[in-house]
């Protein structure tokens, strides 16, 4: 036995080593991507498939085996169509590029504050008249296909004008209003429903349409309630409700400010939405 093992670890070279770190990375990767998804269930449904067709194999369970064994042929076509979400979110995440920087992240301080206090000037305001608003900041995951659904607008960014798009009169206060950079991109632009079943049935349509975007997209969305003026942020299809204004300054200054890569800035954002979440929680 001892020197089983010895000759394997003898075998083993450099470029194995380094094929094995690239292998665990990869599935250390694919179980964060699909965990607290839909794809979660789904891979477990497929794991009892897979040990219910060796089981049946062995046990020599014939009818079963060959059901299974069917199922089994035209699986990769089940799978793309399945998991077809999924994968367009996994070939977006694999395709953003840390080369090219997010509009976050590029613009300097008094720059960053300036443009953080305007939506704080507009985020206050709609809460306290309810007036119902979902504004979307773009960030490495171009938000082009949802602008071409609204209107472009191209104009920078202010309490003013954000205010006359989600005016109750206006023609594009039903729709998203999509931030690019340091400006508003498009407004009345449709965006793609959650399809979360465990949602809130208090929340709407625009609270499920800025989920829906951040599921499909690196975005984040802001949210304002025209029932109640409650302040929401939705981040990788994720809800933090009941934020105050400070909260909202604080996450947007977070994000203008950091300049690190995807992901490093998502896991940031993450714990700051999760430390807000579990402050409200606690009141």
């Amino acid at each position: 036995m001892k020197d089983f093992f010895n000759n394997i670890v003898s075998s083993i070279g450099l470029n194995d080593i380094v094929d094995i770190l690239i292998v665990s990375f990869i599935c250390y990767k694919l179980i964060g991507f699909i965990r607290d998804t839909r794809a979660q269930q789904l891979v477990k449904g497929m794991l009892v498939l897979v040990v219910t067709f060796f089981l049946s194999d062995i046990l020599d369970l014939y009818a079963l085996n060959w059901i299974l064994r069917g199922t089994m042929s035209i699986g990769i076509i089940a799978l793309v169509v399945i998991f077809q979400p999924e994968l367009r979110r996994g070939l977006e995440y694999v395709g953003r590029s840390k080369i090219v920087k997010a509009p976050f992240g590029q613009l300097d301080k008094e720059k960053a504050k300036a443009l953080t206090d305007e939506f704080v000037k507009a985020v206050d305001e709609f809460s306290r008249t309810k007036t119902g608003a979902l504004i979307v900041l773009e960030r490495e995951t171009a938000l082009s296909e949802f602008a071409e659904t609204g209107t472009v607008v191209n104009a920078d960014i202010s309490a003013q004008l954000l205010g006359n798009i989600f005016y109750e009169g206006a023609p594009l206060h039903d729709g998203a209003a999509i931030i690019r950079g340091d400006k508003v991109f498009a407004a009345g632009c449709v965006l793609p429903l959650t399809e979360n079943k465990n949602l809130n049935k208090s929340l709407g349509t625009r609270h499920r349409a800025g989920i829906g975007i951040t599921e499909n997209s690196d975005a984040i969305s802001l949210i304002v309630s025209e029932e109640t003026g409650i302040i929401s942020m939705a981040v990788n299809g994720k809800l933090t409700r009941f934020l105050d204004t400070k909260n909202v300054e604080k996450t947007l200054l977070n994000l203008y400010l950091n300049g690190e890569a995807a992901e490093s800035g998502k896991l940031k954002l993450n714990k700051l939405m999760n430390k807000l979440g579990r402050n409200r929680d606690a009141e």
